[in-house]
């Protein structure tokens, strides 16, 4: 951590949108000890992990993100495209433990 990178609190508040509820989402959760977040397109690495450690208090160990393409939909003879969504798999240092419940106060 040499080269700390300050990032602005409004950005950060920014980057990410939602945690991810699935059954793939809480499945990697609990084999892998990671959680999943909706973040922002133009989000990177460093700001998500600045984001996490700074909404949650915890530590994070590494990111990784996943670009993933809108499904294609159709209603009728009008053809529909979801959009595109970026999400976050961030892992958390061993001991470190984001719980949902007790945010959301």
């Amino acid at each position: 951590m040499s080269a700390v990178i300050k990032h602005s609190e409004e950005r950060l508040m920014k980057v990410l949108l939602a945690p991810v509820i699935s059954e793939k989402a809480t499945m990697v959760a609990e084999k892998n000890e990671q959680i999943v977040f909706l973040v922002s397109k133009d989000a990177t690495k460093p700001e998500i992990k600045a984001a996490v450690e700074l909404l949650f208090k915890v530590e994070v160990e590494s990111v990784q993100t996943v670009n993933r393409e809108g499904k294609v939909k159709r209603s009728g003879r009008f053809v529909g495209r979801r959009n595109h969504t970026k999400r976050a798999f961030v892992c958390l240092k061993p001991g470190q433990e984001i719980n949902f419940t007790e945010e959301a106060k």
